[in-house]
């Protein structure tokens, strides 16, 4: 039998402790934000390049001027935080003071402390907290702080909770309103997997979130300051063991795929029905991320592509040393790449087959794709505007000489633009559409038969009923 959860005190009232999962490039917005909170949530706008309106309430296109990337970059960080404080202002609006509105920052982003800091300097008093991951952001609390509103860290173990608050977070202890528990094997988006655990074997997230509780307590933290599952999460029923159990102290949870599919979801009508058609495994974590995480989206021919470039590769050597000892002759100028004889056999047939040049990747291999890929990345990488911290693809680093002093890796994509295009109209089988790898239960799950959608205000009640 179902438990049921009771209300939490956020933001100075009670809430439903169901929190909408942040997602950036316009998903999470107004719209959907504003609605999670006038059911008695906590929504979430995204403030990762949010979309502004004009005085007709048209979306203004983020288009770029700039004749250098740091001048992009400027215009960028402008768009960010005019789109996210008119975002937030509407999502009040909807609110109508029920509820409590969150935003969401990657903390990677191009610029993210600057666009946080003029985030919360227009939007007093309208927002109750900050949900922050994709990295390690040790500067979260003190921002925070600063602007008297929560902070809420997204992590992936308590290892990871333990050097944020080491550091810096035990210094703004009375700001942190709750840790999220991001599951890095079922998330959507971005995924905290470290480098010690294996993308092809999932963890049972319970262990892992008994050592997060541990690890809050050793630091002195309330069991009463709840940490967030989020990550794989669907219906509530699954989760009733962990409600009222003493080992989790209190338990939240964030829904960030089921958001997706509803009246108010701002994704174009064929990303959402996309939605209902998919199968378990259609979700792809993958490492093609610009950012260097892992990340989890839907398979769609965008990512095949991906995958089958990473395929289409040879490693070499500038000189003739042990089983390099072929001269390669096809894709490249000069001749003074050295490949296995194995590999030069497989170049040849790539070749034949029209994915006619070899770029180089930043790992000493070629990849090989056609004239119109090759023409797509480096147009793509030449209209960068540091939309990262640091970029795999372009070699952009959003500070001191602005280079990661890496070559640009070609087996990545212009993540800003593939977001963009997707949430803005453009084809859903050429662009990026992040997902959780719970997207399949659409298909399976009842409440969304014959087609029906429901409103914000209808799937929270029917998730809270368990369902």
């Amino acid at each position: 039998m179902f438990k049921g959860v009771k209300p939490i005190v956020y933001g100075g009232r009670e809430v439903w402790p169901l929190i909408e999962g942040g997602k950036g490039v316009a998903v999470s917005n107004h719209m959907s934000s504003g609605a999670w909170a006038a059911a008695g949530g906590i929504g979430t706008v995204s403030a990762v390049n949010a979309d502004s309106y004009d005085l007709d309430g048209n979306i203004i296109p983020q288009i770029y001027h700039g004749r250098t990337r740091q001048l992009r970059h400027e215009e960028l960080i402008q768009y960010a935080i005019d789109g996210a404080v008119q975002q937030v202002r509407r999502a009040f609006d909807i609110a109508g003071g029920r509820g409590a509105i969150n935003i969401n920052v990657l903390w990677e982003m191009g610029g993210a402390q600057r666009v946080l800091q003029g985030v919360l300097e227009r939007t007093k008093g309208m927002i109750s907290g900050v949900t922050c991951g994709a990295g390690m952001p040790y500067k979260l609390s003190e921002i925070a702080a600063q602007h008297n509103v929560s902070y809420l860290p997204i992590v992936s173990s308590g290892r990871a909770f333990r050097a944020l608050w080491k550091r810096a977070y035990h210094k703004a202890a009375e700001w942190l309103a709750a840790v999220v528990y991001e599951d890095p094997w079922l998330a959507g988006g971005h995924n905290g997997l470290s480098n010690a655990e294996d993308p092809t074997r999932p963890e049972d997230p319970y262990p892992r979130v008994k050592a997060l509780r541990e690890t809050m307590r050793e630091g002195g933290i309330s069991d009463d300051v709840p940490i967030v599952m989020a990550g794989g999460v669907w219906h509530l029923r699954d989760w009733n063991d962990w409600i009222d159990n003493p080992e989790l102290g209190a338990i939240a949870f964030q829904f960030g795929t089921r958001p997706l599919l509803t009246q108010e979801s701002p994704i174009p009508q064929a990303w959402k029905d996309k939605l209902t058609t998919l199968d378990e495994g259609d979700v792809l974590l993958h490492r093609f991320s610009p950012t260097g995480f892992y990340s989890s989206a839907i398979r769609n021919p965008f990512l095949r592509e991906l995958e089958a470039r990473s395929e289409r590769q040879i490693a070499f050597s500038m000189e003739e040393a042990g089983d390099h000892t072929h001269q390669l002759d096809v894709g490249v100028k000069g001749r003074n790449f050295w490949v296995t004889r194995n590999d030069l056999l497989r170049a040849r047939e790539w070749v034949l087959q029209g994915f006619t040049n070899a770029l180089k990747t930043p790992d000493n291999t070629l990849v090989f794709v056609t004239d119109e890929e090759r023409a797509e990345i480096r147009k793509d990488q030449t209209d960068c505007m540091g939309c990262l911290s640091h970029c795999a693809f372009s070699s952009w680093k959003d500070h001191d000489d602005f280079s990661t002093g890496r070559l640009a890796d070609p087996r990545s994509f212009c993540i800003q633009k593939a977001l963009q295009n997707a949430i803005h109209g453009g084809d859903i089988d050429r662009n990026l559409l992040f997902a959780g790898h719970s997207a399949y239960r659409f298909k399976q799950d009842p409440f969304y038969s014959n087609g029906f959608v429901p409103t914000v205000k209808q799937l929270v009640d029917r998730i809270l009923t368990g369902d």
